[in-house]
Protein backbone atom coordinates (compact mmCIF):
# COMPACT_ATOMS: atom_id res chain seq x y z
CA UNK A 1 0.00 0.00 0.00
CA UNK A 2 1.33 3.48 -0.92
CA UNK A 3 2.19 5.65 2.05
CA UNK A 4 2.44 8.80 -0.10
CA UNK A 5 0.22 10.77 -2.40
CA UNK A 6 1.52 11.68 -5.85
CA UNK A 7 4.44 14.08 -6.24
CA UNK A 8 1.98 16.70 -7.52
CA UNK A 9 -0.19 16.20 -4.44
CA UNK A 10 2.80 16.69 -2.14
CA UNK A 11 3.74 19.88 -4.00
CA UNK A 12 0.22 21.19 -3.40
CA UNK A 13 0.78 20.61 0.33
CA UNK A 14 3.26 23.50 0.20
CA UNK A 15 0.24 25.80 0.03
CA UNK A 16 -1.89 26.46 3.07
CA UNK A 17 -5.51 25.88 2.07
CA UNK A 18 -6.63 28.14 4.88
CA UNK A 19 -4.57 31.03 3.53
CA UNK A 20 -5.68 30.23 -0.02
CA UNK A 21 -9.38 30.33 0.81
CA UNK A 22 -8.91 33.48 2.90
CA UNK A 23 -7.45 35.05 -0.25
CA UNK A 24 -10.41 33.72 -2.26
CA UNK A 25 -12.78 35.49 0.14
CA UNK A 26 -10.68 38.65 0.07
CA UNK A 27 -10.73 38.84 -3.75
CA UNK A 28 -14.35 37.54 -4.00
CA UNK A 29 -13.11 35.13 -6.63
CA UNK A 30 -15.85 32.54 -6.09
CA UNK A 31 -18.77 34.95 -6.24
CA UNK A 32 -21.49 33.21 -8.25
CA UNK A 33 -19.44 30.02 -8.65
CA UNK A 34 -21.31 26.71 -8.91
CA UNK A 35 -19.37 23.53 -8.30
CA UNK A 36 -16.01 24.50 -9.82
CA UNK A 37 -13.97 26.05 -6.99
CA UNK A 38 -10.95 28.34 -7.17
CA UNK A 39 -8.84 25.50 -5.78
CA UNK A 40 -9.93 23.33 -8.73
CA UNK A 41 -8.88 26.13 -11.09
CA UNK A 42 -5.56 26.59 -9.29
CA UNK A 43 -4.75 22.85 -9.47
CA UNK A 44 -5.58 22.83 -13.19
CA UNK A 45 -3.44 25.88 -14.01
CA UNK A 46 -0.52 24.62 -11.90
CA UNK A 47 -0.82 21.31 -13.76
CA UNK A 48 -0.60 23.37 -16.97
CA UNK A 49 2.75 24.81 -15.84
CA UNK A 50 4.40 21.79 -14.19
CA UNK A 51 2.91 19.27 -16.64
CA UNK A 52 3.84 21.41 -19.67
CA UNK A 53 0.30 21.36 -21.09
CA UNK A 54 -0.14 23.36 -24.29
CA UNK A 55 -3.93 23.75 -24.35
CA UNK A 56 -7.13 23.45 -22.35
CA UNK A 57 -7.66 20.05 -23.95
CA UNK A 58 -4.32 18.80 -22.58
CA UNK A 59 -5.01 20.18 -19.10
CA UNK A 60 -8.49 18.67 -18.80
CA UNK A 61 -7.59 15.46 -20.61
CA UNK A 62 -4.43 14.99 -18.56
CA UNK A 63 -6.31 15.31 -15.27
CA UNK A 64 -9.25 13.19 -16.49
CA UNK A 65 -7.06 10.34 -17.78
CA UNK A 66 -5.50 9.80 -14.37
CA UNK A 67 -8.36 10.89 -12.15
CA UNK A 68 -8.34 7.60 -10.28
CA UNK A 69 -4.93 8.70 -9.01
CA UNK A 70 -5.78 12.37 -8.61
CA UNK A 71 -8.55 12.55 -6.01
CA UNK A 72 -5.98 13.36 -3.35
CA UNK A 73 -5.35 16.70 -5.12
CA UNK A 74 -8.49 18.06 -3.47
CA UNK A 75 -10.57 18.37 -6.66
CA UNK A 76 -13.96 16.73 -7.10
CA UNK A 77 -13.57 15.96 -10.79
CA UNK A 78 -11.43 16.86 -13.78
CA UNK A 79 -12.72 20.15 -15.22
CA UNK A 80 -14.45 20.55 -18.55
CA UNK A 81 -12.72 22.76 -21.09
CA UNK A 82 -15.56 25.27 -21.19
CA UNK A 83 -15.67 25.46 -17.38
CA UNK A 84 -11.93 26.10 -17.04
CA UNK A 85 -11.97 28.59 -19.91
CA UNK A 86 -14.82 30.56 -18.31
CA UNK A 87 -13.08 30.56 -14.92
CA UNK A 88 -9.81 31.84 -16.42
CA UNK A 89 -11.63 34.59 -18.27
CA UNK A 90 -13.78 35.82 -15.36
CA UNK A 91 -12.24 34.97 -11.98
CA UNK A 92 -9.90 37.76 -10.84
CA UNK A 93 -6.21 37.18 -11.57
CA UNK A 94 -5.41 39.08 -8.36
CA UNK A 95 -6.09 35.82 -6.47
CA UNK A 96 -2.95 34.29 -8.02
CA UNK A 97 -0.93 37.45 -7.53
CA UNK A 98 -1.67 37.28 -3.80
CA UNK A 99 -0.96 33.53 -3.73
CA UNK A 100 2.42 34.25 -5.34
CA UNK A 101 3.38 36.71 -2.59
CA UNK A 102 2.18 34.29 0.14
CA UNK A 103 4.51 31.60 -1.25
CA UNK A 104 7.29 34.16 -1.70
CA UNK A 105 7.09 35.02 2.01
CA UNK A 106 7.73 31.38 2.89
CA UNK A 107 10.64 31.11 0.44
CA UNK A 108 12.27 34.25 1.84
CA UNK A 109 12.48 32.60 5.26
CA UNK A 110 14.95 30.06 3.85
CA UNK A 111 18.70 30.45 4.12
CA UNK A 112 20.05 30.04 0.60
CA UNK A 113 23.62 29.67 1.80
CA UNK A 114 26.76 31.54 0.77
CA UNK A 115 26.24 34.97 -0.75
CA UNK A 116 27.86 36.04 -4.00
CA UNK A 117 29.29 39.25 -2.42
CA UNK A 118 30.80 40.03 0.95
CA UNK A 119 28.89 43.24 1.58
CA UNK A 120 25.65 43.10 3.58
CA UNK A 121 23.64 45.44 1.35
CA UNK A 122 20.57 44.00 -0.35
CA UNK A 123 21.27 43.60 -4.07
CA UNK A 124 18.46 43.70 -6.63
CA UNK A 125 18.29 43.53 -10.41
CA UNK A 126 15.52 45.41 -12.20
CA UNK A 127 14.46 44.62 -15.75
CA UNK A 128 11.50 43.91 -18.04
CA UNK A 129 10.80 41.49 -20.87
CA UNK A 130 8.31 41.70 -23.72
CA UNK A 131 5.97 38.74 -24.25
CA UNK A 132 4.82 38.88 -27.84
CA UNK A 133 1.23 38.00 -28.72
CA UNK A 134 -0.77 37.51 -31.89
CA UNK A 135 -2.49 40.82 -32.65
CA UNK A 136 -5.57 39.17 -34.16
CA UNK A 137 -6.18 36.90 -31.14
CA UNK A 138 -5.14 39.32 -28.39
CA UNK A 139 -6.71 42.46 -29.88
CA UNK A 140 -6.71 44.20 -26.48
CA UNK A 141 -2.87 44.04 -26.23
CA UNK A 142 -1.93 46.71 -28.79
CA UNK A 143 1.82 47.03 -29.32
CA UNK A 144 2.69 47.55 -32.97
CA UNK A 145 0.60 47.59 -36.12
CA UNK A 146 0.83 43.84 -36.66
CA UNK A 147 1.88 42.67 -33.19
CA UNK A 148 0.44 42.52 -29.73
CA UNK A 149 2.46 42.28 -26.52
CA UNK A 150 2.50 42.57 -22.76
CA UNK A 151 5.53 43.48 -20.68
CA UNK A 152 6.61 41.67 -17.51
CA UNK A 153 8.48 43.98 -15.13
CA UNK A 154 10.50 42.07 -12.55
CA UNK A 155 12.70 42.73 -9.53
CA UNK A 156 15.12 39.93 -8.69
CA UNK A 157 16.59 39.55 -5.20
CA UNK A 158 20.13 38.16 -5.46
CA UNK A 159 19.71 36.31 -2.14
CA UNK A 160 18.49 33.08 -3.72
CA UNK A 161 17.71 34.87 -7.02
CA UNK A 162 14.01 35.07 -6.15
CA UNK A 163 11.55 37.32 -7.99
CA UNK A 164 10.31 39.64 -5.22
CA UNK A 165 8.22 42.00 -7.33
CA UNK A 166 6.36 41.50 -10.60
CA UNK A 167 4.09 43.80 -12.56
CA UNK A 168 2.46 43.19 -15.94
CA UNK A 169 1.60 46.06 -18.27
CA UNK A 170 0.86 46.53 -21.94
CA UNK A 171 3.85 46.35 -24.27
CA UNK A 172 4.05 50.13 -24.76
CA UNK A 173 4.55 51.02 -21.09
CA UNK A 174 8.10 52.26 -20.49
CA UNK A 175 10.18 50.56 -17.82
CA UNK A 176 10.87 53.84 -15.99
CA UNK A 177 7.15 54.38 -15.27
CA UNK A 178 7.09 51.19 -13.20
CA UNK A 179 10.45 51.96 -11.56
CA UNK A 180 9.09 55.29 -10.29
CA UNK A 181 6.42 53.46 -8.27
CA UNK A 182 8.91 51.20 -6.48
CA UNK A 183 10.44 51.75 -3.05
CA UNK A 184 13.62 50.18 -1.70
CA UNK A 185 15.05 49.96 1.84
CA UNK A 186 17.94 52.31 2.58
CA UNK A 187 21.31 50.80 1.69
CA UNK A 188 19.92 48.68 -1.15
CA UNK A 189 21.80 48.41 -4.45
CA UNK A 190 19.79 48.24 -7.68
CA UNK A 191 21.48 47.03 -10.89
CA UNK A 192 19.77 47.80 -14.21
CA UNK A 193 20.44 48.53 -17.86
CA UNK A 194 20.26 51.82 -19.77
CA UNK A 195 16.48 51.63 -20.27
CA UNK A 196 16.04 52.81 -16.67
CA UNK A 197 18.18 55.95 -16.87
CA UNK A 198 16.15 58.76 -15.32
CA UNK A 199 18.27 61.32 -13.48
CA UNK A 200 15.35 62.64 -11.44
CA UNK A 201 14.56 59.11 -10.27
CA UNK A 202 18.24 58.54 -9.46
CA UNK A 203 18.35 61.71 -7.38
CA UNK A 204 15.29 60.60 -5.40
CA UNK A 205 16.94 57.23 -4.75
CA UNK A 206 20.14 58.95 -3.63
CA UNK A 207 18.13 61.02 -1.17
CA UNK A 208 16.57 57.81 0.20
CA UNK A 209 19.98 56.16 0.64
CA UNK A 210 19.46 53.75 -2.27
CA UNK A 211 22.42 52.96 -4.56
CA UNK A 212 22.25 52.14 -8.24
CA UNK A 213 24.59 50.67 -10.85
CA UNK A 214 23.74 51.16 -14.51
CA UNK A 215 25.32 51.77 -17.90
CA UNK A 216 25.97 55.26 -19.17
CA UNK A 217 24.23 56.44 -22.33
CA UNK A 218 26.47 56.99 -25.34
CA UNK A 219 25.35 60.61 -25.78
CA UNK A 220 25.71 61.63 -22.11
CA UNK A 221 27.43 64.98 -21.39
CA UNK A 222 29.57 65.22 -18.26
CA UNK A 223 32.59 66.91 -16.70
CA UNK A 224 35.37 64.98 -14.97
CA UNK A 225 36.05 66.28 -11.46
CA UNK A 226 38.52 63.64 -10.25
CA UNK A 227 40.55 60.74 -11.59
CA UNK A 228 40.76 57.94 -9.05
CA UNK A 229 43.49 55.25 -8.95
CA UNK A 230 42.62 51.95 -10.61
CA UNK A 231 43.70 48.39 -9.72
CA UNK A 232 46.92 47.30 -11.44
CA UNK A 233 45.82 43.83 -12.47
CA UNK A 234 42.21 43.86 -13.58
CA UNK A 235 39.76 44.97 -16.20
CA UNK A 236 39.14 48.50 -14.84
CA UNK A 237 40.32 51.14 -17.34
CA UNK A 238 39.11 54.31 -15.58
CA UNK A 239 37.54 55.34 -12.28
CA UNK A 240 36.27 58.93 -12.32
CA UNK A 241 34.13 61.31 -10.28
CA UNK A 242 31.93 63.34 -12.64
CA UNK A 243 29.04 65.76 -12.73
CA UNK A 244 26.42 65.90 -15.46
CA UNK A 245 26.92 68.57 -18.09
CA UNK A 246 23.52 69.43 -19.57
CA UNK A 247 21.31 72.10 -18.00
CA UNK A 248 18.28 69.85 -17.53
CA UNK A 249 20.43 66.92 -16.42
CA UNK A 250 22.01 69.18 -13.77
CA UNK A 251 18.57 70.25 -12.61
CA UNK A 252 17.44 66.65 -12.24
CA UNK A 253 20.65 65.31 -10.67
CA UNK A 254 22.66 68.13 -9.06
CA UNK A 255 25.06 65.75 -7.26
CA UNK A 256 28.19 63.93 -8.38
CA UNK A 257 28.39 60.44 -9.91
CA UNK A 258 31.05 57.82 -10.27
CA UNK A 259 31.98 56.74 -13.80
CA UNK A 260 33.80 53.46 -14.49
CA UNK A 261 35.19 52.15 -17.76
CA UNK A 262 35.38 48.35 -17.67
CA UNK A 263 36.92 46.11 -20.32
CA UNK A 264 34.63 43.21 -21.25
CA UNK A 265 37.11 40.59 -22.38
CA UNK A 266 34.46 38.08 -23.44
CA UNK A 267 32.84 40.46 -25.95
CA UNK A 268 35.97 42.58 -26.52
CA UNK A 269 34.37 45.93 -25.77
CA UNK A 270 34.43 48.70 -23.18
CA UNK A 271 31.43 49.05 -20.85
CA UNK A 272 30.86 52.41 -19.15
CA UNK A 273 29.09 52.24 -15.78
CA UNK A 274 27.47 54.93 -13.63
CA UNK A 275 26.85 54.65 -9.92
CA UNK A 276 26.26 56.82 -6.88
CA UNK A 277 28.24 54.45 -4.62
CA UNK A 278 31.60 56.08 -3.85
CA UNK A 279 33.20 53.60 -1.41
CA UNK A 280 33.06 50.15 -2.99
CA UNK A 281 36.07 49.04 -5.00
CA UNK A 282 35.87 49.47 -8.75
CA UNK A 283 36.06 45.71 -9.32
CA UNK A 284 33.13 45.20 -6.91
CA UNK A 285 30.98 47.70 -8.83
CA UNK A 286 31.86 45.92 -12.09
CA UNK A 287 31.00 42.53 -10.54
CA UNK A 288 27.64 43.88 -9.34
CA UNK A 289 26.69 44.91 -12.86
CA UNK A 290 27.91 41.59 -14.26
CA UNK A 291 25.71 39.71 -11.79
CA UNK A 292 22.74 41.62 -13.24
CA UNK A 293 22.86 38.99 -15.98
CA UNK A 294 21.02 36.66 -13.56
CA UNK A 295 17.74 38.41 -14.33
CA UNK A 296 18.29 37.77 -18.04
CA UNK A 297 18.84 34.10 -17.21
CA UNK A 298 15.64 34.14 -15.14
CA UNK A 299 13.60 35.45 -18.10
CA UNK A 300 15.18 32.82 -20.35
CA UNK A 301 14.33 30.02 -17.90
CA UNK A 302 10.66 30.91 -17.50
CA UNK A 303 10.16 31.41 -21.23
CA UNK A 304 11.81 28.12 -22.17
CA UNK A 305 10.45 25.89 -19.39
CA UNK A 306 7.05 27.29 -18.39
CA UNK A 307 3.90 28.20 -20.28
CA UNK A 308 4.50 31.94 -20.61
CA UNK A 309 4.80 32.29 -24.40
CA UNK A 310 1.76 30.26 -25.50
CA UNK A 311 -1.54 30.77 -23.72
CA UNK A 312 -4.66 28.67 -23.17
CA UNK A 313 -6.95 31.72 -23.18
CA UNK A 314 -7.08 34.95 -25.16
CA UNK A 315 -8.72 37.33 -22.68
CA UNK A 316 -6.63 39.69 -20.59
CA UNK A 317 -7.73 38.02 -17.35
CA UNK A 318 -6.83 34.54 -18.63
CA UNK A 319 -3.41 35.70 -19.76
CA UNK A 320 -2.61 37.36 -16.43
CA UNK A 321 -3.83 34.28 -14.56
CA UNK A 322 -1.46 32.09 -16.57
CA UNK A 323 1.54 34.40 -16.09
CA UNK A 324 1.01 34.58 -12.32
CA UNK A 325 0.69 30.78 -12.06
CA UNK A 326 3.97 30.54 -14.02
CA UNK A 327 5.62 32.80 -11.43
CA UNK A 328 4.18 30.59 -8.67
CA UNK A 329 5.61 27.55 -10.45
CA UNK A 330 9.10 29.08 -10.65
CA UNK A 331 9.03 29.68 -6.87
CA UNK A 332 8.10 26.02 -6.38
CA UNK A 333 10.97 24.92 -8.61
CA UNK A 334 13.47 27.12 -6.78
CA UNK A 335 12.23 25.80 -3.44
CA UNK A 336 12.59 22.17 -4.58
CA UNK A 337 16.05 22.88 -5.99
CA UNK A 338 17.08 24.43 -2.67
CA UNK A 339 15.76 21.48 -0.65
CA UNK A 340 17.48 18.90 -2.86
CA UNK A 341 20.97 17.51 -2.38
CA UNK A 342 21.01 16.54 -6.08
CA UNK A 343 22.66 19.10 -8.41
CA UNK A 344 19.60 19.99 -10.47
CA UNK A 345 19.47 22.53 -13.22
CA UNK A 346 16.04 24.14 -13.45
CA UNK A 347 15.49 22.84 -16.99
CA UNK A 348 16.25 19.24 -15.94
CA UNK A 349 14.09 19.59 -12.86
CA UNK A 350 11.14 20.79 -14.96
CA UNK A 351 11.56 17.89 -17.40
CA UNK A 352 11.87 15.17 -14.75
CA UNK A 353 9.05 16.64 -12.69
CA UNK A 354 6.79 16.50 -15.74
CA UNK A 355 7.48 12.76 -16.18
CA UNK A 356 6.89 11.97 -12.50
CA UNK A 357 4.19 14.47 -11.60
CA UNK A 358 1.50 11.87 -10.86
CA UNK A 359 3.70 9.00 -9.66
CA UNK A 360 3.34 7.85 -6.07
CA UNK A 361 6.77 8.55 -4.58
CA UNK A 362 8.04 10.39 -1.55
CA UNK A 363 8.78 13.83 -3.00
CA UNK A 364 11.78 14.56 -0.78
CA UNK A 365 13.33 11.16 -1.39
CA UNK A 366 12.79 11.46 -5.15
CA UNK A 367 14.18 15.00 -5.31
CA UNK A 368 17.44 13.77 -3.75
CA UNK A 369 17.70 10.49 -5.68
CA UNK A 370 15.69 10.92 -8.90
CA UNK A 371 17.23 7.99 -10.78
CA UNK A 372 16.99 5.37 -8.05
CA UNK A 373 14.04 2.95 -8.10
CA UNK A 374 11.43 3.33 -5.36
CA UNK A 375 11.88 1.11 -2.30
CA UNK A 376 10.20 -2.28 -2.53
CA UNK A 377 7.16 -2.47 -0.30
CA UNK A 378 7.47 -5.16 2.36
CA UNK A 379 4.43 -7.43 2.50
CA UNK A 380 3.71 -9.54 5.56
CA UNK A 381 2.61 -13.07 4.67
CA UNK A 382 -0.67 -14.02 6.36
CA UNK A 383 -0.41 -16.85 8.87
CA UNK A 384 -2.44 -19.94 8.06
CA UNK A 385 -4.35 -21.95 10.65
CA UNK A 386 -3.14 -25.47 11.37
CA UNK A 387 -6.30 -27.57 11.75
CA UNK A 388 -4.41 -30.84 12.28
CA UNK A 389 -2.90 -29.83 15.55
Amino acid sequence: MNRFSSIFGQILHLFSKREFFETVCETKAERGAKGFSCWDQFVAMLFCQLGQAHSLREICGGLASCFGKAKHLGIKAAPKRSTLSYANAHRPWQLYEKTFYLLLGKCQQLDFGKRRFRFKNKLFSLDATVIELCASLFDWAKFRQTKGAVKLHLLLDHDGYLPVFAHITDGKTHEVKVARTMRFPAGSIVAMDRAYIDYELFWNWTGDGVYFVTRQKDNAHYRVLEERPIPRNGNILRDQIIELGGFYSQQKYPGVLRRLEVWDEENERTIVLLTNHMTFGATTIAAIYKDRWQIEIFFKVIKQNLRIKTFVGTSQNALLTQIWTALIAILILKYLKFRSSFLWSLSNLVAMLRYNLLTYRDLWSWIDHPFEPPPIAVTVEQLSLNWTA
